[in-house]
């Protein structure tokens, strides 16, 4: 949420620094989980069949097309220009996207309250 309140930037690559690094850090992050989850799998095609894989995959994927892809054509193609997609507005919504991620979290603390527990006195 830090990045859509207070990020200047309409883009990641007109952007202060700082948002980008962050940025940049998340993709490799969730690339390298991406990686992990499907090594994990004896049967690669398995994978297919979790469909929380498939929805990280989604996920995933359209981080690293909008982090990695994206930047990189806008900048061959627009260079330092002030032309482009505007405020890409349809960017924003596609980063609200990845906060479904936390849904996953929230299925897991209601499946096993006693994770809850223990992490509440972690925090007191």
């Amino acid at each position: 949420w830090v990045d859509t309140d207070v990020n200047p930037g309409p883009m990641l690559i007109r952007s202060p620094p700082i948002f980008q690094i962050a940025e940049h850090i998340f993709c490799c992050y969730f690339a390298y989980e991406w990686t992990i989850r499907f090594l994990a799998f004896k049967n690669k095609r398995d994978g297919l069949r979790d469909f929380w894989f498939v929805f990280d995959s989604l996920l995933v994927w359209t981080m690293i097309l909008e982090t990695w892809i994206m930047s990189s054509v806008f900048l061959v193609f627009l260079g330092d220009s002030s032309g482009g997609m505007g405020n890409a507005a349809i960017l924003r919504v596609a980063r609200l996207l990845r906060l479904t991620r936390m849904a996953r979290m929230a299925r897991l603390l209601r499946a096993l309250p006693e994770l809850l527990i223990l992490i509440k006195g972690m925090v007191a």
